[in-house]
């Protein structure tokens, strides 16, 4: 990461993507864990998920390889665990992590303090709209997590590692006439402003568009490898070949730099 960083800190996504056709002699489809880098585009690294396990096993075997100084990691729900975090701080990285059932009652104590604090958080808006459609995003930080102390096996600690901030975000749509309201709930170890963690979690979100819809244009969904180590080896050679392509200096879509590539 240090080579690609320029002055500000990077984002690094953490997800898993599942090739359902791609399997192992039991039958069980590839499920790959990747970190995306997401100002530069590209992919840092991959770990395969043990049939065996799950991205709570294989994401701290990814962080291990990575250079990570200096970035903000984004992970989902799933990663939500005390020793990614720690792991995570140990790289010299910072954490973003997604809140939700997997922790019951932090959660719940989470939701109820932006319940009853929202006014003095730190706010920021954004709005989207396509198609129809309408969304506002307001994203709220607070910075006072003093009050978030452990279970009774170690007290007065923090129940994640060099806990600092907690955010919300809060997602109205319209539709067609309808109303939704959404809320995510998030941790966070940088002392984040609202307007930096609206940056941050929408990096995140970019994963889906930035790396799994990309590597739909390789038919990564239809491919059948189904030897012991065909699939993962050639999500390697995917990725090394998005990465490639990305660094193309045109303007064209990537769609057309993959045909323009594999003109003879």
């Amino acid at each position: 990461m240090e080579s690609l960083r320029e002055s500000a800190p990077d984002i690094v996504a953490i997800d898993g993507k599942t090739s359902r056709r791609a399997h192992g002699k039991d039958g069980s489809p590839l499920h790959l864990v990747s970190a995306w880098a997401s100002r530069q585009r590209l992919v840092l690294g991959q770990e395969a998920v043990d049939k065996k396990s799950n991205e709570i096993v294989a994401i701290p075997l990814l962080l291990e390889r990575l250079e990570l100084s200096g970035a903000l990691v984004a992970i989902d729900a799933m990663g939500c665990q005390r020793e990614i975090a720690e792991k995570i701080r140990a790289k010299g990285a910072d954490y973003l992590l997604s809140l939700k059932d997997n922790w019951p009652t932090l959660a719940e104590d989470v939701r109820l303090y932006f319940e009853r604090e929202r006014a003095a958080c730190d706010i920021h808006e954004t709005t989207d709209g396509d198609h129809g459609r309408i969304e506002l995003r307001r994203h709220y930080v607070s910075h006072t997590v003093d009050w978030l102390s452990t279970d009774r096996r170690f007290p007065g600690k923090p129940r994640f590692p060099a806990l600092a901030m907690i955010g919300m975000i809060e997602a109205t749509m319209e539709r067609d006439g309808k109303t939704s309201v959404a809320r995510r709930y998030y941790l966070s170890s940088a002392l984040l402003s609202a307007k930096q963690f609206a940056h941050a979690a929408r990096a995140h979100w970019g994963v889906e568009n930035g790396l799994h819809w990309v590597l739909d244009v390789f038919h990564d969904d239809l491919m059948r490898l189904g030897t012991e180590n065909g699939p993962a080896n050639m999500a390697t050679i995917k990725h090394a070949a998005l990465n490639l392509i990305k660094d193309i200096p045109d303007k064209a879509s990537l769609k057309i730099k993959k045909k323009t590539a594999a003109w003879p």
